[in-house]
């Protein structure tokens, strides 16, 4: 009986060893993966052409864009700072103010997502 055993676990070990280099082994399921396509060398990797003008007014208008909620942004942060400065410190803080908190976090949200791209 202890022999039957050994055996069994013996074959047992074989056959999950087999199972799991079988796979490694087919090329079909483990592809080479295609080199990328030629760059060309005066423009950085993933950068849009700059020539385009399209790209170039689309580009103008985004910065137009962050400039305009970058004031905006200063405009809520100044008005939270004077909020703040008017309460007192060991109230509660108003609905207001954490709403403007807020606002202020979603807008910094929004410009760094379009200064990614």
């Amino acid at each position: 009986m202890p022999g039957s055993r050994r055996r069994l676990l013996f074959v047992l070990l074989v056959a999950l060893g087999a199972v799991c280099l079988r796979p490694k082994s087919l090329p079909a399921q483990n592809p080479v993966p295609s080199p990328p396509p030629p760059r060309r060398d005066d423009q950085p990797p993933g950068l849009p052409d700059p020539s385009s003008t399209a790209t170039k007014s689309m580009l103008e208008q985004n910065q137009k864009n962050i400039k305009k909620d970058i004031e905006r942004l200063y405009e809520l942060i100044t008005q939270l700072k004077t909020e703040v400065e008017k309460t007192d410190s060991t109230a509660v803080l108003s609905v207001a103010l954490v709403k403007k908190a807020e606002e202020i976090e979603k807008l910094a949200k929004q410009i760094k997502e379009r200064a990614k791209g």
